[in-house]
């Protein structure tokens, strides 16, 4: 039997993207001036490969792109922002209420996060996010 999508309007899920964002602390969050963070439907294909995905097998709840802050070198300026995307399609299709869709969302921004700040797969998993 099929899954049911749970159905959260748009702009709640940005809310929820929102209250995520906004509960990074200050002493974290300060870093992400140059950072956009973006909600997106689903990934693309290009997206899931990027990250060793399979784009007919895995899925992906969010994404960074950009340069880590670790691995930019001392002239690094006038770049466009980095981008961290929220993809609600596979979160609305893997989360049967808002509760447990806003938890996922606050797991997500933290991980996505943690990538920005230069933590690797392993790390931020050990980390349990």
């Amino acid at each position: 039997m099929a899954r049911r999508r749970t159905r959260i309007d748009p702009d709640r899920f940005a809310a929820l993207v929102e209250e995520a964002v906004a509960a990074i602390p200050e002493e974290f969050r300060r870093y992400l001036t140059n950072v956009a963070i973006c909600i997106a439907d689903w990934p693309t294909e290009a997206q899931l490969e990027s990250v060793g995905l399979d784009p007919e097998l895995d899925t992906l709840f969010g994404l960074y792109e950009g340069t880590a802050l670790p691995d930019r070198p001392h002239d690094y300026a006038n770049q466009l922002p980095d981008r961290i995307t929220i993809f609600r399609g596979p979160l609305l299709e893997e989360f049967t209420s808002e509760r447990a869709i806003r938890r996922e969302i606050e797991v997500t921004v933290v991980h996505e996060i943690a990538h920005f700040f230069g933590l690797d797969e392993d790390h931020v998993r050990r980390l349990g996010y």
